[in-house]
């Protein structure tokens, strides 16, 4: 399918493909397409300078290419990207930092991996997560403790300690990725491989 050029310069909702969190919405037209598609690297069409502006050339903050999809009426680009640095030319990670700004429960996980790599960096004293981080054989005891207390849970208790076991599994698991260098999405890439 072609899309619909004649529109003018079509928006383009930029993803972080890895947490499926959105980063800015921009505009491309079939020149910025095609330097994006050629180049493996973001491009857009600037509507306040009339030209074209390769996302990160000065800043180093680039985003590569991991997909691109359209709307069903083929006037809308969504592009999931593996960003390396902020989106924002404020330094914010998103340009969507205005506003409700609490994570979403489809961010949860994101924002949970961006505390534990910040616990990582700083392993600030007294630190529940510096100390598991630490210790990549303590966190994975904690996650095989942590299945088992959701498993009792779904045996014994009602639905909100259910899912707060589960929380817990989540994060313990989040931790023990970081502390291999791993993240979720390491473990999302390979449910979707077993759906082929």
């Amino acid at each position: 399918m072609d899309l619909a050029w004649d529109k003018g310069p079509l928006p383009c909702i930029v993803q972080d493909w890895r947490t499926g969190e959105v980063l800015t919405l921009a505009y491309m037209d079939e020149e910025a397409l095609r330097r994006t598609r050629e180049s493996g690297e973001m491009w857009f069409w600037s509507r306040s300078r009339k030209e074209l502006w390769h996302k990160g050339k000065t800043s180093g903050n680039v985003q590569r290419v991991r997909g691109l999809r359209w709307d069903c009426d083929a006037d809308a680009i969504l592009a999931e990207v593996e960003p390396a640095g902020p989106a924002c030319h404020t330094g914010e990670r998103t340009c969507f930092h205005n506003g409700d700004t609490e994570p979403t429960v489809g961010e949860a996980l994101a924002a949970l991996e961006r505390t534990v790599a910040s616990r990582r960096g700083a392993a600030p004293s007294g630190s529940y997560t510096a100390e598991l981080l630490a210790d990549p054989e303590r966190a994975g005891e904690k996650v095989r403790e942590e299945a088992e207390e959701v498993t009792r849970a779904a045996r014994e208790e009602d639905d909100g300690r259910v899912a707060e076991e589960a929380a817990d599994v989540l994060y313990h698991l989040a931790v023990l990725m970081a502390a291999r260098e791993l993240s979720l999405a390491d473990a999302f890439e390979v449910l979707n491989g077993r759906r082929r």
